[in-house]
């Protein structure tokens, strides 16, 4: 048994694999596993993308609901003290996709390849690294200097820094939860139920809801009371998980002690295989802890001041993000076909899958460009920011910011395609191309450039939102020159594969 990350991405043509063949050892799995690689693929796609769409717009709408109430409740210091904290939880967010991501793509292949053990095996190890992890992030949240530090990193005023502290601890502390609910939330599509997998996301959707509503308008326990309500939210979404592989009957798969038991060389597969989705989550990371630092030193020099530069863009880039959830909503729900199928060597299904799946983000991107160019001030209203003044900002901020986002689908979809087909180097590249190479520098280069060229019209603040559509038009266009050369590879390779795959 091998589970080592491929080691050549044009290897060697394999014989062709059966869908749903056993290795010798245990059965593939039932009707909705093979399935992925005999039934219709539009209607594959769109029964796997609405759940999983639906889905990450769920896990993205937790950070929407935090601001929305706090924006209501406490007001411009409520929504600085989430931005504060945002590039934190963003880490979070991406550790909980290391190991989950991970290991769904690698159970997806050996389901593929007809290993379920391996499957199994991949599952297992996925808890227990969110287990570990879960205790290294609550030792650094109750050690001081760690967290007072990581809010310098994030550029906390003083004002603003003993909110973000509440919320940051509370969160540490319950982070198993979101690794569960999270990460091994994934494996419930990959086994064939992706309408399951939604419901138990709504399910901490509306917990978190309720409970912001009770803890944060009702109650009044502001900053605190929003991360103890998000985290009632992640518990319910944690117990429907494991209720799941551990109570329903007839799945594919299931959390079992004997294959919980930590091996490297699986867990080395499964960190490569997650590293691409991890890397977008920990370069959004990146980008915000260096983005407040500019707010806050651009900011000062802004008629608006540091804390409303905060609570502004901070509106803009939660937006950003969960604009973001829904394309990669389409490249997750991707991920098991693709890797099935590749896996089992279907490469005309691999190809349609792909192309209809960036058909689909892109209409999903077109959508929501149109809304924010047509309704910016009702997209800010929304947050609770109270000053004119600031409503326009930051409506300007988020159609500058959005010009590019027609085109972002298409990126994410191909970056996601690397990594579920095994090939984890080329799909990092992709995602560090928009997330870090391109926008990181120009967070630095635009404050300096755009106010010089547009003869002073616009000023070092503004020019902190004209980097990201900069840096998305040439990401688009690096993606698009690797997603050409791939289309050609895989045409060599059904060539080759020839005449005895069945038809799509």
């Amino acid at each position: 048994m091998s589970e080592e990350p491929q080691k050549s991405e044009e290897a060697s043509t394999p014989a062709p694999v059966s869908p749903g063949s056993t290795d010798g050892k245990a059965p593939a799995g039932n009707d909705r596993v093979t399935r992925m690689g005999t039934a219709s693929i539009p209607r594959l796609i769109t029964e796997f993308a609405i759940p999983s769409v639906v889905g990450m717009v769920v896990n993205g709408s937790y950070n929407i609901i935090d601001s929305i109430f706090l924006g209501h409740a406490v007001g411009e210091i409520g929504l600085s003290a989430v931005t504060v904290a945002n590039p934190i939880m963003i880490v979070f967010m991406a550790l909980a996709m290391l190991v989950g991501n991970g290991g769904n793509a690698l159970a997806a292949l050996r389901l593929g390849e007809g290993k379920r053990d391996d499957a199994e095996i991949a599952l297992g190890n996925v808890v227990t690294m969110s287990l570990i992890l879960w205790v290294i992030v609550a030792a650094m949240a109750a050690c001081p200097p760690l967290l007072d530090g990581l809010l310098t990193l994030s550029s906390a005023t003083d004002t603003v820094r003993p909110y973000a502290a509440s919320f940051i601890r509370i969160l540490s502390f319950g982070f198993i939860l979101q690794c569960i609910g999270m990460g091994v939330n994934n494996f419930i599509r990959t086994a064939g139920a992706p309408n399951r997998a939604l419901a138990t996301m709504v399910i901490g959707l509306v917990g978190a809801t309720l409970f912001n509503f009770l803890f944060v308008i009702v109650l009044g326990w502001g900053v605190e009371g929003s991360a103890l309500a998000t985290l009632a939210g992640q518990a319910l979404t944690c117990g429907a998980v494991l209720w799941y592989f551990q109570i329903t009957k007839n799945v594919p798969m299931r959390i079992r002690g004997r294959y919980m038991k930590p091996r490297l060389r699986i867990i080395g597969t499964i960190l490569a295989y997650g590293f691409p989705s991890f890397a977008v989550q920990a370069g959004m990371a990146i980008i915000n802890f260096v983005l407040n630092f500019q707010l806050v030193r651009y900011g000062a020099l802004s008629p608006i001041g540091s804390d409303n530069a905060l609570a502004s863009i901070g509106v803009v880039n939660r937006v950003a993000m969960f604009s973001t959830m829904p394309l990669v909503g389409v490249a997750v729900s991707l991920q098991p076909l693709l890797g099935f199928n590749y896996g089992a060597r279907l490469i005309a299904r691999v190809r349609k899958i792909y192309l209809l799946g960036v058909a689909g983000a892109s209409v999903i991107a077109v959508c929501e460009w149109a809304i924010i160019q047509l309704f910016p001030h009702a997209v800010v209203s929304a947050f609770g920011i109270s000053n004119e003044v600031l409503v326009d900002f930051t409506s300007f901020a988020l159609r500058i910011q959005f010009l590019f986002l027609l085109f972002v689908g298409f990126q994410i979809v191909s970056s996601n395609y690397f990594q579920a087909t095994g090939q984890p180097a080329k799909s990092i590249f992709l995602t560090l191309t928009r997330q870090i190479i391109f926008l990181v520098p120009l967070l630095f280069i635009m404050p300096h450039i755009l106010p010089a060229i547009s003869g002073g019209a616009l000023d070092g603040l503004d020019a902190l939102y004209f980097a990201t559509p900069v840096s998305d038009f040439l990401a688009v266009f690096v993606t698009g020159i690797f997603v050409l050369l791939e289309m050609r590879r895989l045409g060599r390779l059904q060539r080759v594969m020839g005449k005895g795959e069945a038809a799509v």
